[in-house]
């Protein structure tokens, strides 16, 4: 019992646009897994922006603009948590990318893929950044290969 009212505080105590977001990021979190099991990525590729290629983009954003992505980065960071389904990278930066381009704000999304020293297996990763600001996926451009980028 106690554990649950610790996270209801810990909850009320989040800033206000976390709690706003909270359920609808959620939900959209739920909607981008269900796409992702159900789609192909040629049928997904569409709503991810302009493909650009191999290419990095960094934007110059103001610094409201950088606020506000810090901002959906942290809602994203925090509900992910609480899924009960997977809401791994792809996910994370689908529901980034919708709520980026919600606000206006210039994004770049990645997929990058690297080998796995251990099993010598490839591994895949999908990150968002808005300027410099890493909104979902964190800064991976050293440990991943970008194998697509969209705008």
């Amino acid at each position: 019992m106690k554990s649950s009212n610790n996270k209801a505080m810990s909850f009320f105590r989040k800033p206000a646009f976390t709690k706003r977001w909270f359920v609808p990021v959620w939900l959209l979190l739920g909607i981008s897994r269900l796409m992702i099991v159900t789609l192909t990525f040629r049928r997904l590729a569409p709503y991810l922006g302009k493909p650009v290629g191999l290419c990095a983009y960094t934007h110059l954003l103001s610094s409201q603009q950088e606020a506000q992505a810090l901002r959906i980065a942290r809602v994203i960071r925090v509900t992910a948590r609480y899924c009960p389904w997977v809401a791994n990278c792809f996910p994370q930066a689908m529901t980034a990318r919708l709520l980026l381009g919600f606000y206006r704000i210039p994004y770049s999304l990645y997929f990058g893929l690297c080998r796995d020293p251990d099993t010598n297996e490839f591994k895949a990763h999908a990150w968002v950044t808005a300027g410099r600001i890493p909104v979902s996926g964190g800064q991976s451009f050293h440990l991943y290969t970008i194998v697509g980028c969209y705008l």
